[in-house]
């Protein structure tokens, strides 16, 4: 029998290339079984598009790394050059805006998604049936991407993110005990600078990525361990829907989701690029500080609350809803899924997603409900426009190191009392430290090729409209001064203006040696100009004569207008007779509004010779620049309480007033006794004059200040109900320049105008108000009127020696450059803003603390900035106001 033809082997398929690498992988890492166990998991009842918000999760998570890992090639994290870095990805980088605007919105849409996947698995009950791990890992993963949100928005070093993240910080200070430790750990120190910027960015790049690819690992676990919910109606534990592979329907619907959410990111980063504010300046007096739109409802609740019950609104609440949200799956443990019938669980997370968003929507009403805050938010976002659409300016370190090299050689003189004189006036405050320029003002380096020395003088006592828009004061200063702060702004820049500010001025003969002055008539030393021809003092007196608004009264040149003209009144008199007249005026002019004049000698005399020079054809220099005669000195009805001699303690004056001491020099009266005794009224109404907050904008005697007037008088000009009326309902005029009405009650009001009329009574009253600046502060805050001005009490009400809190806070002070603005120590202010001795140094703690968080029309006109202090500074430096003197 034949044998068979044996069986034909089947040939076996030849693989394409990718077939083969394919294979070749597989046999090596079994990718082909992972990817089976991956794609072929079951979905109980099948694919849905409510499960979709996890993989975009995922996807959104992939492309801020990518886009992160490409911003961090050109980031340099420090405070000198992290915004420079940022500015060069975005106007240089190729495609570095879109880049930028990719991660930036991709950050909102990280919690956009994440809290569509909280409500998905909320209301579908899949953390229900063992699934609690992998609810609390998902809650691990909502904190950290709010971290992450958090850590990323100071890296610009821009305004909006320097103080949006002070307020961060600082709202972590109000945690009991740990809070100031934790603030100074986020920061690096006290204040925000580039050890804060190196932790944020070690924090984001590093840290918290780390934690969520960590528990994004655990969760995906935990997920396949107890395998997907499925819709509301399936059993949590034991499935009986049919399944229904991950793959391919569900796998399509997570990419159709990924490529819509690509598609909107990249249509906004194309179509509306993310901008750039100018630089962080921790001076800057007006911005207003707004989170981002993820925290703008927790920013709103905090305004709800002040003072001790911040812990609640920060610590308390907050963690009672965090842990809440952790506890959902022990809290709600029955098997049923279907929201209606949970109806306790879906109402209290309902309140709290819908009362998050009303806060964030009440918290932008608020701001478009203010005009003036909602006009600085608009400024600010032009500012920000103008910034992102100018050229990009490099970053350019100085010769040596970062900071000006300091002036090693002797100083100029000139130079140095014009920058102490930059310092006291606070100019600091709005043109940054050494006129570099902030947010408020521009840089003042090189002003001296723009504008001459006679110009630029010129202009600082006569602001251009676009100066006062941007609330310049004109600088009101003797012709000397006016010389070195001119000599100071001209060394802008150079190494000489580094040399350390001169509290008081050079002498003469140091003026004289430094070739701007000349000697003039009467032995008067005169600015000269460049030729070293002597200027007169009749210019300085034309440009204080505009600058004080005599001509609104008087007319211009003084020819006449609501007041008489002048040189035809003061031709047959003195010199001196005219100096005593506009310093004291009679009742005539007093009738007619005339206010007196104040000032030092030198600016007097150069308004007398401004007003000799009218009237007649222009005499000769020689002629202008006569010096007028020397001025008497100024006449008061009693004593001023507010002491000249540094040191000098206001018990020292009352004592000194009580003894009968000169008030002058020789042959001017001598000061009335001091009455022992207090009118009740009086006293309840000076008390009434200092919680009210009068006494800030007033004065302690209510002189006066450079921001309101004196109210001696006042009385006699509104009697009976007009002044009472006038208090509660401001004129327009009192409106604008920040005064608010007066709150107080009728039995408390009746007591201010007792203590306003009093003002204006003979001798023993105004004894009354030395002993009343002799007051001081018990434990509560109340001011304490002492019995006697006499000597023995001298001692009794001088100020005690600073507390530790006290000593801690002055540091506060002057490390958030609040001296800037107020001086000094903060004691007798600058034309930026007024002295706190006296004033705020009056008030009780609490107060004080209500207008450092809420700050007063005053305030806010003033530009006083926002308070970024933490919990524990605040404290500081209240103390620190109240251990002031209570008179200037």
């Amino acid at each position: 029998m034949p044998e068979s033809p044996k069986e034909a082997k089947p040939t076996p398929k030849k693989l394409n290339a990718p077939a083969r690498l394919f294979r070749w992988l597989d046999q090596r890492t079994g990718v082909h079984e992972l990817l089976e166990e991956s794609l072929d998991e079951p979905i109980p009842g099948g694919a849905r598009l409510a499960y979709v918000f996890g993989s975009g999760l995922l996807y959104i998570f992939i492309s801020q790394i990518i886009t992160g890992i490409c911003l961090a090639l050109y980031y340099v994290p420090s405070a000198e050059t992290a915004h420079t870095s940022v500015a060069y990805i975005t106007k240089q980088v190729a495609a570095g805006s879109f880049l930028r605007s990719l991660h930036y919105y991709g950050s909102s849409a990280m919690i956009i998604v994440l809290a569509l996947h909280f409500l998905q698995t909320f209301l579908y009950g899949s953390f229900k049936g063992r699934r609690e791990l992998l609810w609390i890992s998902g809650a691990v993963l909502s904190l950290l991407v709010l971290g992450m949100g958090f850590s990323g928005y100071l890296l610009p070093w821009d305004q909006k993110a320097y103080f949006a993240t002070a307020v961060g910080t600082n709202i972590v200070g109000e945690i009991p005990w740990i809070g100031s430790w934790l603030t100074q750990l986020l920061r690096g120190g006290d204040t925000l600078g580039t050890l804060t910027l190196s932790r944020f960015y070690v924090a984001h790049v590093f840290l918290i990525p780390a934690c969520i690819f960590g528990f994004i690992a655990a969760h995906i676990f935990l997920f396949r361990k107890a395998g997907p919910a499925g819709p509301i109606a399936e059993d949590p534990i034991n499935p009986k829907m049919p399944p229904e592979g991950f793959y391919p329907k569900q796998v399509l619907m997570d990419m159709t989701f990924a490529l819509l959410i690509m598609v909107l990111l990249a249509w906004l980063a194309y179509f509306h690029p993310v901008g750039l504010g100018p630089i962080a300046d921790p001076a800057s007096a007006q911005f207003i500080a707004r989170p981002e739109w993820y925290y703008l409802s927790f920013f709103e609740w905090l305004k709800f609350w002040e003072g001790p019950k911040v812990v609640f609104a920060v610590v308390v609440l907050p963690g009672l809803l965090a842990l809440a949200f952790f506890l959902i799956p022990f809290l709600d443990r029955r098997l049923e899924r279907r929201p209606w019938r949970r109806p306790i669980p879906v109402l209290a997370v309902a309140i709290v997603m819908v009362g998050a968003i009303y806060l964030g929507i009440r918290s932008h009403q608020d701001d478009m409900r203010d005009p003036s805050t909602a006009a600085q938010i608009a400024l600010q976002e032009k500012q920000e426009a103008a910034y992102t659409a100018a050229p990009f300016e490099p970053y350019i370190e100085a010769p040596g190191g970062i900071a000006p090299a300091a002036y090693s050689g002797p100083a100029n003189p000139l130079i140095a009392h014009g920058r102490g004189i930059f310092e006291a006036h606070g100019c600091s405050g709005c043109h940054g430290a050494g006129g570099i320029g902030g947010t408020i003002a521009p840089k003042l380096i090189g002003i001296n090729v723009k504008l001459p020395g006679d110009q630029l003088s010129f202009i600082l006592t006569h602001p251009t409209l676009a100066m006062k828009t941007g609330k310049m004061p004109a600088i009101d200063i003797s012709m000397a001064d006016m010389s070195a702060l001119v000599a100071y702004l001209d060394a802008l820049g150079t190494p000489a203006a580094n040399a350390p500010a001169a509290s008081s001025g050079p002498s003469e003969t140091v003026l004289a040696a430094s070739g701007q002055f000349a000697p003039g008539p009467n032995g008067t030393l005169l600015k000269t100009s460049t030729a070293g021809v002597a200027f007169s003092p009749a210019i300085a007196g034309k440009q204080m004569f505009e600058s004080r608004g005599c001509s609104a009264c008087h007319g211009q040149n003084a020819s006449g207008g609501r007041a008489p003209a002048i040189p035809p009144m003061i031709a047959p008199q003195s010199d001196a007779a005219v100096l005593a007249l506009i310093q004291a005026p009679n009742a005539k002019m007093k009738a007619g509004g005339m206010a007196p004049v104040t000032g030092d000698a030198a600016d007097l005399r150069a308004i007398v010779a401004y007003l000799r020079t009218l009237g007649h054809a222009p005499s000769t220099p020689a002629e202008i620049a006569v010096a007028a005669a020397p001025l008497p000195p100024p006449v008061y009805k009693y004593p001023d309480p507010e002491p000249d001699t540094p040191g000098t303690s206001p018990a020292t004056t009352a004592a000194t007033a009580a003894s009968g001491a000169a008030a002058g020099p020789a042959g001017a009266s001598a000061a009335p006794p001091v009455s022992a005794s207090v009118n009740p009224a009086i006293e309840a109404g000076h008390n009434v004059f200092i919680s009210e907050g009068c006494i800030a904008c007033h004065g302690p005697t209510a002189r006066g200040t450079h921001f309101a007037p004196t109210l001696h008088g006042v009385a006699a000009k509104y009697p009976g109900d007009a002044l009472p009326n006038l208090l509660h309902h401001p004129d327009a005029k009192m409106r604008a320049g920040g005064m608010p009405p007066v709150r107080a009650d009728a039995a408390q009001l009746k007591q201010l105008v007792a203590f306003l009329d009093n003002l204006d009574m003979a001798p023993p009253a105004a004894a009354t108000a030395s002993t009343l600046v002799a007051a001081k502060l018990d434990k509560s805050g109340s001011p304490q009127l002492s019995a006697s001005a006499g000597p023995a009490n001298a001692v009794a009400s001088a100020p005690p020696p600073p507390s530790p809190l006290a000593i801690a806070g002055q540091r506060v002070f002057e490390r958030y450059s609040c001296e800037s603005c107020h001086g000094a120590g903060g004691l007798r202010g600058t034309v930026a803003a007024p002295g706190l001795a006296g004033t705020a140094s009056m008030l009780p703690a609490a107060t004080i603390e209500h207008l450092l968080r809420h700050h007063s029309t005053q305030m806010v006109a003033g530009n006083m900035p926002p308070t970024t202090m933490n919990p524990n500074d605040l404290k500081a430096v209240i103390a620190y106001i109240r251990s002031m003197p209570t008179a200037p």
